[in-house]
């Protein structure tokens, strides 16, 4: 009896265990007919900086429904971009994507690290461009010492990022992501005034791009890592630790060159292979003086 008792419990248990685990998948919220779900994640290309605060107040895309998104490869792309509420062409729809607004702090999204940015369901088609409105609550921290960012004034308040529609990667059924790598480096420029903000940014997918990889000390030698070849040059600022990755690579063959300070020598290491969408691992780089 005692046994008769225990095998019915043991099958009540898996009963509610398979029901809980059917009950799970199906609240999973699915993705409506004729919408696909869209992730934006922002990452960083470095600056030599302690601190790059941008304020980013909301995110937009702008979907091609055409059977040919080719055909508009001719579009004036920027005057889409001013007016995205008066769009003529009906193959055109504007999505605005859910976002955390606010103050991002983007040397924080580097050496491999990220953050989802935006994410919605939007109209089945090809992105053709995203609209990024940043705010005026901008600046940047040098040396302990904070700097307000300033905006251009002859700029909208807004980024526009150009792309041909084949650039998301569908990760899943119905789900695409793409990566946006804002480059530091290129997008804050320094004049006797102080400093403003002509964002750049760049975007990729790990299912196509490579990564590489290593670690380079000691600290004191304050190592900027530069990654290049003919046609793709990347920037690296190693953690704590030295350890240092750069994503969002083409196939190829790279130069890793250090650069080092406080006395010790310049490193470079040549004949470094990327293949998407595999990490190529320098290994460590020890400095001298």
């Amino acid at each position: 009896m005692k046994n008769n008792l225990l095998s019915l419990a043991i099958v009540a248990l898996c009963v509610i265990g398979m029901a809980a685990c059917k009950k799970s998948t199906s609240d999973e919220p699915a993705v409506p007919q004729g919408k696909e779900h869209l992730s934006l994640y922002l990452t960083d290309g470095p600056g030599l900086f302690d601190k790059v605060l941008i304020d980013i107040r909301s995110v937009k895309v702008l979907v091609d429904t055409s059977a040919n998104t080719r055909k508009h490869d001719n579009e004036d792309w920027d005057h889409q971009g001013r007016d995205d509420d008066r769009r003529k062409d009906s193959s055109f729809v504007w999505e605005t994507l859910n976002i955390k607004a606010g103050v991002y702090d983007i040397l924080t999204f580097r050496n491999g690290a990220d953050t989802l940015l935006a994410a919605s369901n939007v109209t089945k088609g090809s992105i053709r461009l995203i609209k990024i409105e940043i705010g005026t609550n901008n600046s940047l921290v040098k040396d302990n010492v904070t700097y307000p960012l300033n905006w251009p004034a002859n700029m909208p308040n807004y980024v526009l990022l150009k792309l041909r529609g084949n650039e998301c990667e569908s990760y899943l059924p119905g789900k695409k992501r793409l990566w946006v790598d804002f480059d530091v480096s290129r997008s804050i420029v320094e004049n006797n005034n102080g400093f403003y903000l002509k964002p750049v940014f760049h975007f990729f997918v790990l299912s196509t791009t490579g990564t590489v990889a290593g670690k380079v000390t000691p600290r004191e030698g304050y190592p900027v890592v530069t990654v290049f070849n003919g046609s793709d040059t990347a920037y690296a600022l190693p953690n704590r630790d030295g350890y240092f990755k750069v994503r969002g690579l083409g196939d190829g063959t790279y130069s890793v060159f250090v650069n080092a300070s406080n006395g010790y020598a310049d490193t470079t290491i040549t004949n470094v292979v990327v293949k998407a969408p595999k990490e190529t691992s320098i290994g460590a780089i020890t400095l001298h003086k």
